[in-house]
């Protein structure tokens, strides 16, 4: 007689942690994703919050938070990810001014970058460049002919690079009015970011005129915020004003 009663305990110890669950608000699913991650982040220590700043997130166990990489790229195609459909560098494909083009070219992008991140979680290979955050596009202006990573953008107009990143967005991102997006996108480089390459970690801005400020190199990262819904914005390399724009209290 003594097992039956060890299996209705161990039921009714089941039915309290599985009661317990159920009121944690981080796992209640009827509840709003902003309401969940606010009490998620209000149970992480200040040492777990720390490291899960760096692009390789580790897992969070007791939580049950997975294992993340932030860093995957896709600025003309799935990067460094193994095979995978390579299509003209985006300063090309805004050559174009075609619109509808990009949208079938980023829909695509995003269609492998799912599946390759399917395969890799099915594999247990989640890493740098296998997860679904992909720092794309870049929608920098393009002034100078001797930055290394002009081909990167949409070209010298801003009007241009919002047009076309928010388009980029879009398509990698997927329909943000259901319930699960796509994968996220990221808008780069926050801000005034058009080299030099080589110097890009001690480079400072100084004196650049406010027009050419709000009228030049903030537009088009109004754009993929405001209209595209974008998911990530990474900030630039260089000072602006003397202070990093990671910590740039104005651009922030």
């Amino acid at each position: 007689m003594r097992l039956p009663r060890i299996i209705i305990m161990l039921v009714a110890v089941g039915s309290v942690v599985a009661g317990h669950a159920q009121r944690v608000p981080y796992l209640d699913a009827s509840l709003s994703p902003e309401q969940r991650a606010a009490d998620l982040c209000g149970r992480l220590t200040i040492d777990e919050k720390a490291r899960l700043m760096m692009n390789s997130s580790p897992a969070i166990e007791r939580l049950g938070i997975p294992a993340f990489d932030w860093w995957s790229e896709a600025l003309h195609g799935v990067g460094r990810n193994g095979l995978a459909t390579v299509f003209p560098s985006c300063i090309g494909m805004a050559a174009s001014f075609d619109d509808d083009m990009i949208d079938r070219v980023f829909t695509a992008v995003s269609d492998e970058a799912r599946a390759k991140n399917t395969e890799a979680r099915r594999r247990g290979q989640i890493g740098k460049y296998k997860c679904l955050s992909f720092w794309t596009p870049t929608v920098n202006i393009f002034r100078d002919p001797r930055w290394g990573r002009g081909q990167e953008s949409y070209g010298e107009d801003p009007y241009m690079n919002g047009r076309m990143g928010t388009r980029v967005v879009h398509a990698l991102q997927g329909d943000t009015s259901r319930k699960y997006i796509k994968l996220l996108a990221c808008a780069k480089h926050f801000a005034v970011h058009s080299g030099p390459e080589k110097t890009r970690h001690n480079f400072n801005i100084e004196n650049l005129p406010a027009r050419d400020l709000w009228e030049t190199y903030l537009p088009a990262f109004r754009n993929l915020v405001q209209d595209a819904g974008v998911r990530e914005v990474m900030c630039a390399y260089q000072r602006f004003e003397g202070e990093a724009c990671c910590g740039s209290n104005r651009l922030l």
